[in-house]
Order: structure tokens, then C-alpha cells, then sequence
């Protein structure tokens, strides 16, 4: 098993500064449709724990567009499979599923309605995924105004 290069290694450094964060083309997929769509947002929302990818401040709403890979989709039957530096690897995913969850849980704790979309899900089924936040947008409208389900149908 080889080891990575130290993180002061200038090749390993130019490396790691090519992996956005910021703009990744299914967070500007989804931005896009959601703006199609009559909603709107912040971008990469500093004021909020985990910097939510979206946030929907009038609403409450943060969303994250994450990567299969770097937060661990399937990441109980995948991890074995990684063969190359691999004890590396297992741990700095299993971080960011960690991180993950203690966002979640500081976002719920402040009153916040947190959506994780994967990208392959937003790749295949944008759709979808714009209809899962329209819906959490219509509850958290009924939780703020206490209003009963079903009350504005005909």
C-alpha cells in the first residue's frame, strides 16, 4: 500500500486546488432549474454551519448537491473496493460523513430543513429533484402558518 504525498508536496498541492467546491456543475444544474423554476436562493451560504451549497433563507431550506465519492454514497459496500491508499481514503470519507451528519444535526437544531441531493441523482432526475424542494418549501410554509393539509383544496 502505497502513501499519499505529504500534504506540503507542491504537485499533491496543485492537485487538491483543482477540485472545486464551489460551482460544481450539478450544483449549477440544479441552481439553474431552480431558478427556472421561480425560486430563489443564496449561493455557498457562509452564515449557515457547513456552507449549504443553496440555502433558501426565506424559507429556511439549505441544500447540499454531493458527490458520490467524497461523501460516501453506498459507502459500506463501496469502501472495500478502494485498493489504492486505501486506509487513507476510508478515513478522510468516513470524516466527511461524519462532518455530514453533525451539519445536518446543526442545521436541524437551529430550525433549518436540510436536502441532500447526490449528483447522479440530479444528473438523471433534475426534475425530481426540483419537486423535492418545492415540496419542502409547501411544509415549511404549513409548519410556519400552522396550516392543516388539505386546507386550500377544492
Amino acid at each position: 500500500m502505497s502513501k499519499s504525498p505529504p500534504a506540503s508536496d507542491p504537485k499533491r498541492s496543485y492537485t487538491m486546488s483543482r477540485i472545486k467546491n464551489k460551482n460544481t456543475s450539478i450544483e449549477v444544474l440544479l441552481r439553474k432549474a431552480l431558478w427556472a423554476s421561480g425560486i430563489r436562493y443564496r449561493k455557498n451560504y457562509a452564515n449557515l454551519p457547513g456552507v449549504p451549497d443553496i440555502a433558501i433563507t426565506k424559507h429556511n431550506i439549505a441544500i447540499f448537491c454531493d458527490g458520490e465519492f467524497w461523501h460516501g454514497k453506498d459507502w459500506e459496500e463501496k469502501k472495500h473496493r478502494i485498493h489504492h491508499n486505501s486506509e487513507y481514503w476510508i478515513n478522510k470519507i468516513d470524516r466527511n460523513i461524519c462532518r455530514d451528519c453533525e451539519t445536518n444535526r446543526q442545521l436541524f437544531g437551529i430550525g433549518w430543513t436540510v436536502l441532500r441531493f447526490w449528483g447522479t441523482d440530479i444528473n438523471k432526475n433534475i426534475s425530481g429533484c426540483v419537486d423535492e424542494v418545492q415540496d419542502a418549501i409547501i411544509h415549511c410554509i404549513i409548519d410556519r402558518h400552522d396550516i392543516a393539509p388539505g386546507y386550500y383544496d377544492d
